[in-house]
């Protein structure tokens, strides 16, 4: 069957609201179909089975998350060492923020694939490629002196978000600014020393 780009997209855009603001329960092929206002049908049309649809959904997601290219050619260009660090990290913070729907619906998805395991199999190879292009990224840049500073600022970041997104204020009195910050000053400490909140 044709499928018609937009209203794919406009599916899937509608679907990850649904996720954010309802859960994995909210999210039916009816329900689907009455938010994004379709024919009844609309979405079974689209994907074949729900297994699809939230493997589609998270592909979508990470397409949705991914940084501006013209803004990281520009900043590569500009910033190196911490300072280009600093920027890419408090750009991927802003961006999970600014797209709060879309990083609940994908905090939702992992939840989800906890009692289903073609879900988890899916989500695992997406988040495992994200994982494995953003360490070569951080390699091929010197942003990580070695294989375990990464995966240890990957696991502190995505606390960070976690937190941010779920009980936003709960770090206070450190901004999310000083803590980008001092992650980065003990990973990647500069010249003259090491930095950080103490």
């Amino acid at each position: 069957m044709r499928q018609n780009a937009a209203r794919r997209t406009l599916l899937l855009d509608t679907a990850i609201h649904l996720l954010a603001c309802e859960g994995a329960r909210g999210l039916s092929y009816r329900a689907l179909d009455n938010a994004a206002e379709l024919p009844t049908g609309t979405a079974s049309n689209y994907f074949r089975h729900r297994a699809d649809l939230l493997h589609q959904i998270a592909l979508h997601i990470h397409e949705r998350l991914m940084p501006d290219l013209q803004w990281l050619e520009e900043i590569l260009q500009k910033r190196t060492g911490q300072e280009l660090y600093t920027a890419l990290l408090e750009n991927l913070v802003e961006r999970v923020l600014r797209e709060q729907h879309t990083s609940l619906a994908l905090l939702e998805l992992r939840l989800e694939a906890t009692r289903r395991p073609e879900l988890r199999a899916s989500l695992f190879s997406t988040v495992r490629h994200n994982i494995g292009w953003n360490q070569r990224f951080s390699e091929e840049h010197g942003l990580t002196l070695r294989a375990e500073d990464f995966v240890l600022m990957y696991l502190a970041i995505s606390g960070l978000l976690v937190e941010e997104l779920t009980v936003p204020g709960v770090l206070a009195p450190y901004t999310r600014t000083e803590l980008v910050q001092s992650l980065v000053a003990r990973f990647l400490p500069s010249k003259t020393g090491e930095g950080g909140l103490r």
